[in-house]
């Protein structure tokens, strides 16, 4: 069975991302196409890029490299939940994709955003030209939830009934390309 690590990208106080991140987690295990995992940037709290040499190079000097790079290159496909901020993705995301290189390669990755009116669809558009240079596969479907705040009752995310549908259909996707990429990464 895949692996699929859900990345959550928002690492600001008040953070409503892990709200998201557990909704969308449990539509995954729900799916029951995946062994799922959970990455989260602000638990995760990587430093400023601060190895020597260059990710492809693979000759990382600090522990917390190594610890990231065998969690990314464990995993077969990839969902980053994410806000968007100023229309674009987060500071915390980009530092963790450009701390690795090669353990990213050849593995599909689909996006739960969130934010205003736009759903975080322009954070998801920012990050697609980024993603596809470290020579992942980003999807076209994927969940856009606009004015995620509001779709939170009692600590829980209820998303509108189009979330759950993109939800279905984004992981039955990222199931398939996730088995199809699998000999690229051998």
């Amino acid at each position: 069975m895949p692996k699929l690590l859900v990345v959550v990208t928002s690492t600001r106080p008040g953070r409503i991302a892990p709200v998201i991140a557990d909704w969308f987690v449990s539509r995954a295990k729900e799916h029951g196409g995946f062994d799922v995992a959970v990455a989260d940037l602000a638990e995760l709290n990587l430093p400023m890029m601060d190895e020597p040499n260059h990710p492809r190079a693979r000759q990382y000097v600090h522990e917390h490299t190594k610890n990231w790079s065998a969690t990314v290159a464990s995993a077969d496909a990839f969902v980053f939940v994410t806000p968007e901020y100023n229309y674009t993705f987060t500071a915390p995301l980009k530092n963790a994709l450009d701390y690795l290189s090669l353990e990213w390669a050849y593995k599909p990755v689909g996006f739960v955003s969130y934010g205003g009116a736009s759903g975080g669809l322009r954070a998801v558009q920012s990050l697609k030209p980024v993603v596809t240079t470290l020579s992942m596969f980003p999807l076209a479907m994927g969940v856009a939830l606009p004015f995620a705040m509001n779709q939170i009752v009692e600590g829980e995310l209820r998303p509108v009934a189009p979330a759950e549908e993109s939800a279905r259909s984004m992981l039955d996707e990222l199931a398939k390309v996730a088995v199809a990429m699998a000999p690229l990464r051998q």
